[in-house]
C-alpha cells in the first residue's frame, strides 16, 4: 500500500532502526552517572549530539535534544521572548507557520505580548521587505519556517535572516520538513526541528540556539540538556535520531532529484486528468516530494476515504477532514481553493509505478465524490433571471459551491447570485471558485437575519 503522507511523518529510515536497536542494549543508563553504564551512554548521547550538530551546522553544545518538535517550538519562542524581554513584547511570524509557532504566540499573546503575522502571496511565501518592515522597535523575536508542512513552498530564509541581522531581532527557523531534504537556510539564531519528519523515530526534537542569544529557559528545569529540556533523555530514541539524520542528509541530493520528478509528474498530469483542479504552492521553490491540489465540488473527507479504499494514504488542509470543520489557515492565507484537498508527499523509496497508478486512479475517485455530490451543472435557463439567492445555510463544504456551480448560468451576464453559507470555508473557497471560472466576487455581506452572503456576479 503506497504510503504517501511523510510530511506527517517518514517512515524509520532503516539506519534509525539499527541503531535504536543497539542503543536499547548500550543506551539504557542514566548518561548523568558515573560508572561505567552511566560512562557507556553519556557517550553515545555526546556522539549524537555532534552528528545532529554538524547537520544542522551549530556546535554541539548549542544544540538540546527535546521530547518533541512541538516541545523545540515552544521552548524555543519562549525562550526567546524571555531572554530579549527588556527590548520588547513583540514576536513577528508568517501567516502560515507551524500550529505549534501560532500556538506559541497565542500564548504570548494572552500573557500580554503582542503577535504580528506577515501575510503571504498565493505561493505561500512572505515578501522579505514586508517582512523586514515588520521588524520595528519593542520586537523580541521572528519566526519564519524554512519550508511549509502544507504546500511546501520554501521561504526566503536567507533574505528574512539579513533583514532581522540588521534589525537586530533573532530569526527563529521551524526546519522540521527541510532539514532531511536539503541545505539548511543560514542566517538563523534559532533553529527547530522533529525526528519523525526525516525518518527517526518520533518523540524527539531538537533545538538549537546560537550563542550569544539572549535566552532564558522557561517553566522548572534541571540539570539536563543545559536546564532547556528537563526529564529523563530518551537516549535510544536520540541515538537513533541522529544517526539517520546523517543518513538521510547524505542521501538527500541524489533522492531529492529523484522524487523532484515523480512530483513534477504529478503536478503536470493532475491539471490534466481532473478537470477544476488547483495545484498550490510555488512550483520551483520547494520541498522535492511534496504537492498539494484542491479539486472543486469535493467532500475531503470522502476523497481521502476513497483513496485509501484504493490503497493510497495522502492527507489533507481540507476544512472537510478537520475536526473545527475550518479551513486549513495555511489555505485561508494564501486565498487558494480549500475543498476536496489533497496533500501528496513521497517518502524516500517511493517507486515511480506508485506514482502511474495514484495517477490512473484520481480521476474516477474524483469522478464518483462529484457525482455522489450531485456536482453536476443545471442546464441553463432559457430566460435568464438578474439576481438569484442560494440558501445554503446549514450545509457544509462543498455543497455550497456545489449549488453555486448549478445556478450560476441561470442569471444573465452581469446578473448576481447570492449564497447564503455559515460554513466559514466558504469566505474562502467561493472567492476562490470564482477566480478559477472567470467569474467576479462582488464581496460578502449579510442578511437581515445575520447571516453570511456572498455575492457573485456572472462574467462570462
Amino acid at each position: 500500500m503506497p504510503y504517501f503522507d511523510a510530511a506527517s511523518a517518514a517512515p524509520l529510515h532503516p539506519v534509525a532502526r539499527q541503531a535504536l536497536l543497539a542503543a536499547l542494549d548500550e543506551g539504557w543508563a542514566d548518561p548523568a552517572r558515573l560508572y561505567r553504564e552511566g560512562r557507556r551512554a553519556r557517550l553515545l548521547l555526546d556522539a549524537a549530539r555532534e552528528a545532529a550538530a554538524e547537520a544542522v551546522g551549530c556546535r554541539p553544545d548549542e544544540l538540546v535534544f527535546t521530547p518533541s518538535g512541538t516541545r523545540a517550538v515552544h521552548s524555543g519562542v519562549s525562550g526567546a521572548l524571555a531572554g530579549r524581554r527588556r527590548v520588547g513584547g513583540r514576536l513577528v511570524v508568517s501567516a502560515v507557520e507551524h500550529s505549534s509557532v501560532l500556538h506559541a504566540g497565542e500564548a504570548h499573546a494572552a500573557a500580554g505580548g503582542t503577535v504580528t503575522e506577515v501575510p503571504v502571496g498565493r505561493t505561500g511565501a512572505v515578501d522579505p521587505a514586508a517582512f523586514a518592515a515588520e521588524l520595528g522597535e519593542g520586537t523580541a523575536l521572528a519566526c519564519l519556517q524554512s519550508a511549509n508542512h502544507e504546500v511546501g513552498t520554501e521561504q526566503p530564509v536567507a533574505e528574512v535572516a539579513e533583514a532581522c541581522r540588521a534589525a537586530g531581532v533573532p530569526l527563529l527557523v521551524d526546519a522540521a520538513q527541510s532539514l532531511g531534504r536539503g541545505p539548511v537556510p543560514e542566517g538563523w539564531s534559532l533553529l527547530a526541528a522533529s525526528a519523525h519528519k526525516w525518518g527517526g523515530p518520533a518523540g524527539v526534537g531538537l533545538l538549537a540556539v546560537r550563542k550569544g542569544v539572549r535566552f532564558a529557559p522557561q517553566g522548572p528545569s534541571d540539570e539536563r540538556e543545559s536546564g532547556r529540556a528537563p526529564g529523563f533523555e530518551n537516549l535510544p530514541a536520540i541515538v537513533a535520531a541522529a544517526a539517520s539524520l546523517r543518513a538521510v542528509r547524505a542521501e538527500a541530493a541524489a533522492e531529492g532529484a529523484r522524487l523532484r520528478e515523480l512530483v513534477d509528474r504529478i503536478r503536470a498530469r493532475v491539471p490534466e486528468l481532473v478537470p477544476d483542479v488547483e495545484v498550490v504552492g510555488d512550483p520551483v521553490r520547494r520541498l522535492p516530494h511534496l504537492v498539494t491540489f484542491s479539486c472543486l465540488y469535493v467532500d475531503g473527507e470522502t476523497l481521502l476515504s476513497e483513496l485509501d479504499r484504493e490503497g493510497f494514504s495522502v492527507s489533507s488542509g481540507s476544512s472537510c477532514t478537520s475536526s473545527t470543520l475550518t479551513p486549513s489557515h495555511v489555505l485561508r492565507a494564501m486565498g487558494v481553493l480549500s475543498e476536496g484537498n489533497v496533500r501528496v508527499s513521497l517518502p524516500a523509496g517511493t517507486d515511480s509505478a506508485d506514482v502511474d497508478r495514484f495517477l490512473a486512479v484520481l480521476p474516477g475517485v474524483v469522478a464518483s465524490v462529484r457525482e455522489r455530490l450531485g456536482a453536476a451543472p443545471a442546464a441553463a435557463e432559457p430566460e435568464p433571471a438578474q439576481e438569484l439567492v442560494v440558501d445554503a445555510l446549514g450545509k457544509r463544504c462543498p455543497i455550497p459551491v456545489i449549488e453555486l456551480a448549478k445556478v450560476i448560468g441561470s442569471v444573465r451576464v452581469g446578473g448576481t447570485v447570492t449564497v447564503l453559507s455559515d460554513d466559514a470555508a466558504a469566505r474562502l473557497d467561493i472567492p476562490a471558485w470564482c477566480e478559477m471560472r472567470g467569474q467576479r466576487y462582488v464581496g460578502e455581506t449579510a442578511t437581515p437575519q445575520g447571516a453570511p452572503a456572498y455575492v457573485v456576479r456572472r462574467t462570462t
